[in-house]
C-alpha cells in the first residue's frame, strides 16, 4: 500500500500536459489519467498523429521526450487510481479536491452517487457551475445515465462533496 501511495504522489510531480487555464477539478482528474482530449469540450479537430521527435533535431527536444515519458508513466498510475483528495493551491489558498472513477449508480436533478470499482461509493452534489463532458462536448448532467463510466472531481467541505466537473471518458 505504501508503495502505491508513493508512486501515486509521484504522478503528481512535475509538470502536466495541460493548459494553465485549467481549473483544479480539471488538473487533478488530468492527474487521474484523463488526458487533454477527454476534457476539451467544443474540440473540433483532431490533431492526428505526430512523428517521434528526434533527440538530436532540436535544442531542448532530449528534455521534451524526457517530459513526455514522464507524462506517459503518470497517466499509465493515474488510470488504476479509483478515487482520492488532493490539496491544491489556487490564488484564493489551498483547496480540497476529490476525484472519483467509476460507476453512476444513481443520479437525479440534485447529485450523483459514483461506485468505484473497489466498492468505495461516493455521493457527489451537483456544484454551480457545472461541467458535464462526454466525448468532448458538453452536456448537461441530466443526459449521465445509472451504468455511465465517469470521472468526477470538485471541492470537498467537511463530509460534502460539491461535483464541479464530470468527465465521461472518450472510447478507448
Amino acid at each position: 500500500m505504501t508503495l502505491a501511495a508513493q508512486a501515486i504522489g509521484l504522478t503528481a510531480c512535475g509538470p502536466v500536459d495541460v493548459s494553465n487555464s485549467l481549473n483544479p477539478e480539471a488538473s487533478a482528474l488530468t492527474a487521474l489519467g484523463f488526458t487533454s482530449d477527454d476534457l476539451s469540450a467544443g474540440k473540433l479537430t483532431d490533431p492526428g498523429p505526430s512523428a517521434s521527435p528526434d533527440a538530436n533535431s532540436a535544442p531542448g527536444a532530449a528534455a521534451k521526450q524526457r517530459r513526455a515519458g514522464a507524462l506517459r508513466l503518470r497517466r499509465a498510475l493515474g488510470r488504476n487510481v479509483e478515487h482520492g483528495e488532493v490539496v491544491v493551491q489556487t490564488k484564493q489558498g489551498d483547496k480540497t479536491i476529490d476525484v472519483q472513477r467509476g460507476t453512476v449508480t444513481a443520479i437525479d436533478d440534485t447529485s450523483v452517487t459514483v461506485k468505484s470499482a473497489d466498492g468505495f461509493t461516493q455521493t457527489w452534489v451537483f456544484g454551480k457551475p457545472l461541467r458535464v463532458i462526454e466525448h468532448r462536448t458538453t452536456i448537461q448532467a441530466n443526459a449521465v445515465k445509472v451504468g455511465t463510466e465517469i470521472g468526477v472531481a470538485g471541492a470537498k467541505d467537511g463530509s460534502t462533496v460539491t461535483a464541479n466537473l464530470i468527465v465521461i471518458p472518450l472510447p478507448k
